[in-house]
């Protein structure tokens, strides 16, 4: 019998993510801060709960996918958090970029419970998220990631165990300073491109067939061309990570000056205004509005 599952956090990620758990027949129950984000959920059959602690009561695994840290903080441990109904019955799974410290605290806590819980953010955006291609990085105990890993692979490419709670967060921080690398890369070919008066199209397909190729280039550049910077991952949380990820390197005495510049670069674009745009609206910092100078 499949187990009944609780979402929280119903954006551009969760919906999509719920999508595939409801079209693989599981009872989900969903929570979300704002409730009209669930209502597409709720008219495809999903149920609504109206807190946290309400979810955790109707279900037996738990989701959640939320925008900061201190929003796990909230969902957890909050008046109306996880933490007040979970029993021994439940695995709890925060898919939420995060800290790996508060990933080890949820996990020392949900320990002295008898409850399981595993770290799991996710990689791939919104289009990895609606066509069920991420890929999902694990921290957690190997018997509890062998009970979800079913779940997992509904909406997910490639999902690995990395190692003990908070190795999974640990492994998206490596993954965000290799997006914040490309992003940086993709945003300057198209400058550099556009003032040598090239055809951005077919610079795109010429060098994507070549060494240059990388996710961001074959998955933003195409949107920038087209003046689309709605976001598949939005340009403030991008920051929260990066600012993570510095966080985490400085407590390992490492000096990543890459990721430092594309922090200060990202920062430099949400005080423009484009905070809630994608990460592709980098571009605004040279092409204002991100409209091409010619």
């Amino acid at each position: 019998m499949k187990k009944t599952i609780g979402f929280i956090g119903t954006g551009v990620m969760g919906s999509s993510i719920v999508k595939h758990l409801l079209t693989a027949d599981y009872t989900v129950t969903v929570y979300n801060r704002t409730k009209s984000k669930a209502d597409e959920l709720i008219r495809l059959g999903a149920n609504w709960a109206d807190s946290p602690a309400e979810v955790t009561e109707k279900s037996e695994i738990i989701f959640t996918i939320v925008g900061y840290p201190k929003d796990v903080e909230e969902s957890y441990f909050g008046e109306n958090g996880i933490f007040k109904t979970a029993t021994e019955k439940h695995i709890l799974v925060d898919m939420t970029t995060s800290t790996p410290t508060l990933a080890k605290k949820l996990y020392n806590e949900a320990q002295q419970r008898g409850i399981e819980v595993l770290d799991a953010p996710v990689s791939g955006g919104d289009l990895g998220a609606k066509n069920g291609t991420l890929t999902v990085m694990v921290g957690g105990d190997v018997n509890t990631y062998e009970k979800v890993k079913p779940i997992f692979e509904l909406f997910s490419a490639k999902v690995n165990l990395q190692g003990e709670a908070g190795s999974g967060q640990h492994t998206k921080m490596a993954n965000q300073i290799m997006i914040a690398g490309t992003m940086m890369g993709m945003a300057e070919l198209l400058v550099y491109a556009e003032a040598a008066n090239l055809d951005l199209e077919k610079v795109l397909d010429t060098v994507g067939g070549g060494s240059a190729q990388n996710w961001s280039l074959s998955n933003y550049a195409p949107r920038i061309i087209k003046e689309d910077f709605t976001a598949g991952f939005f340009v403030k949380h991008f920051i929260k990570d990066l600012k993570i990820a510095l966080d985490e390197a400085e407590k390992m005495s490492l000096d990543l000056p890459s990721t430092r510049l594309a922090k200060q670069l990202y920062e430099d674009l949400a005080q423009n205004g484009f905070e809630n745009d994608g990460t592709q609206a980098i571009i605004k910092l040279w092409w204002p509005e991100g409209k091409r100078s010619r």
